[in-house]
């Protein structure tokens, strides 16, 4: 494509230049965002993606949102690692469901190696189901990286929440720089970057423009970003925190696909509480990729007959196994950058 269909994607946002996005007419920033979008996507496609928890609870971290925290009475109980086969027998019941991306968490403030045999031999089975793999494990160093890219695993799930000064109000075991720390070792292991944030944990707008400009301003854009609603869990210190106003996550959707417009914006937890129409203003912003099944983790998910009533409500169809994102990005010097297929 040539750079008049594809204008060079950015990597020096200031705050100013978003949140005069996020101070858009509402109207003109969906537009705008929609028009962002077709650029390269498919806006009546979308992905359906899997969520499977394989190791739950005893969590070190104190992720003020988090329902496997060791540190909160959420009445979670701790499991160990899951079998690898079993991990793959649910995975071949969600591509039998329709998804074509298969994402697996375990809570660890970072996987020990013994861990990670189990788990690439898990990345190694998925992928041979001709689905694209992920995995969110906590922090890694670069070695644990490279063993991951070695057994073909496609995107690295690891979000930095918020912005880099309210960061500190919801993690306290962990600093922001640590998150972009691991970030930088999956992007140099050649892993795709799955990165974004949770949206109403009490943060202001402002919160949420910085966390948008930390992504966009990263060496590359991740390759997925996912927006999250936070899902309020009783025990935690977030779990009476009063509601964020809808259209404020749809601006959220929208100004990510606007300054990230090759990247893949995922819809993903908070569904349970959206209506139908909220979900479809968050397609017409540019999210393009949704979680089916009856849980994320630990956390409730609209029901598979729901979404699917859903997406034909819409017109709109599941997106085809590995085309989650255009073959060629452009990058701000006209050059081609990193295949993401």
């Amino acid at each position: 494509m040539t750079s008049e269909q594809h204008p060079p994607l950015r990597h020096d946002w200031t705050r100013d230049e978003i949140r005069a996005l996020f101070e858009m007419p509402f109207n003109d920033l969906v537009f705008t965002a929609q028009t962002a979008h077709r650029r390269y996507f498919d806006p009546n496609q979308v992905q359906q993606s899997e969520l499977l928890s394989i190791k739950t609870g005893g969590c070190p971290e104190d992720c003020g949102y988090c329902s496997q925290s060791a540190k909160f009475d959420t009445g979670l109980s701790a499991s160990k690692l899951m079998d690898v086969d079993r991990v793959l027998a649910e995975a071949r019941k969600a591509k039998d469901r329709g998804a074509t991306r298969y994402c697996m968490g375990a809570a660890w403030r970072a996987p020990k190696d013994r861990d990670l045999d189990a788990v690439c031999a898990m990345v190694e089975g998925v992928k041979a189901l001709g689905m694209e793999t992920c995995v969110t494990l906590g922090m890694l160093d670069a070695q644990q990286a490279d063993r991951l890219r070695q057994a073909g695993l496609d995107y690295y799930n690891h979000n930095i929440d918020t912005g880099r000064e309210y960061y500190q109000e919801i993690i306290t075991t962990r600093t922001f720089d640590d998150r972009i720390d691991t970030l930088a070792h999956v992007r140099g292991a050649g892993i795709h970057v799955c990165c974004g944030g949770i949206i109403g944990m009490g943060e202001k707008r402002t919160d949420r423009a910085d966390m948008l400009m930390e992504l966009a301003n990263l060496p590359e854009h991740p390759q997925s970003v996912p927006i999250n609603a936070l899902m309020k869990v009783r025990g935690t210190p977030l779990g009476e925190v009063d509601d964020l106003d809808p259209l404020e996550f749809v601006r959220t959707i929208a100004v990510a696909k606007i300054m990230m417009p090759a990247s893949m914006v995922r819809l993903s937890a908070g569904r349970e509480h959206m209506s139908d129409e909220l979900q479809a203003l968050c397609f017409l912003a540019g999210a393009n990729s949704i979680f089916v099944g009856d849980k994320l983790l630990t956390t409730d998910n609209p029901g598979e007959d729901h979404d699917t009533a859903l997406l034909a409500r819409l017109g709109m169809k599941p997106m085809a196994a590995h085309t989650a994102a255009p073959e060629v990005l452009p990058t701000e010097a006209g050059e081609d950058a990193v295949c993401v297929t």
